[in-house]
């Protein structure tokens, strides 16, 4: 019965090690240069301020939530709202460098150096400029093919469904 506890505390200790191995890595600061090179790389694909709206999002839900509360206070809601936007726009950079690091966690600095020399190519700048196309495209033809996929689907349970004498579909 000692033994199998000692097994058991052994095992268990042994997982919880293992456990935090992975997220003591996960916190590990990318290097400055690797950070500057994500942001670089972000600027060149106008990849950072695709998060801007974010900074307004948050002021404009708050300020709805604030008027629900008190509508009778709009005109000093609305003179907060111009003080925080204008903290907001210099928070903006943090927002980036958060961004910027989650790139720089998840590529080397070669590999970013890399994706930088590609974007610079004739292709690397055609994806840039036709990415946003080809994903809009894209998704409205996914739209599309899941609107039928549905209505067959549908067509199929329906005519499963009277075939077990269930007509009411």
């Amino acid at each position: 019965m000692i033994v199998r506890f000692i097994a058991h505390t052994v095992g268990a200790a042994a997982i919880a090690v293992l456990a935090l191995i992975p997220s003591a890595q996960a916190q590990q600061q990318p290097s400055a240069a690797a950070i500057a090179l994500a942001t670089q790389l972000l600027e060149l694909k106008g990849g950072l301020s695709g998060f801007d709206p974010a900074i307004d999002g948050v002021v404009i839900h708050h300020k709805g939530q604030l008027l629900q509360i008190n509508p009778t206070l709009g005109k000093d809601i609305n003179d907060v709202e111009q003080i925080v936007r204008k903290e907001g726009a210099a928070r903006r950079e943090e927002l980036h460098k958060e961004i910027a690091i989650g790139y720089a966690t998840a590529f080397t600095e070669q590999d970013l150096k890399d994706l930088i020399a590609f974007y610079k190519t004739p292709l690397g700048k055609k994806i840039i400029e036709q990415e946003p196309k080809a994903g809009e495209e894209s998704t409205k033809r996914a739209q599309v093919w899941i609107e039928k996929y549905a209505q067959d689907v549908m067509t199929k349970m329906r005519a499963e469904m009277r075939k077990r004498g269930r007509n009411e579909f």
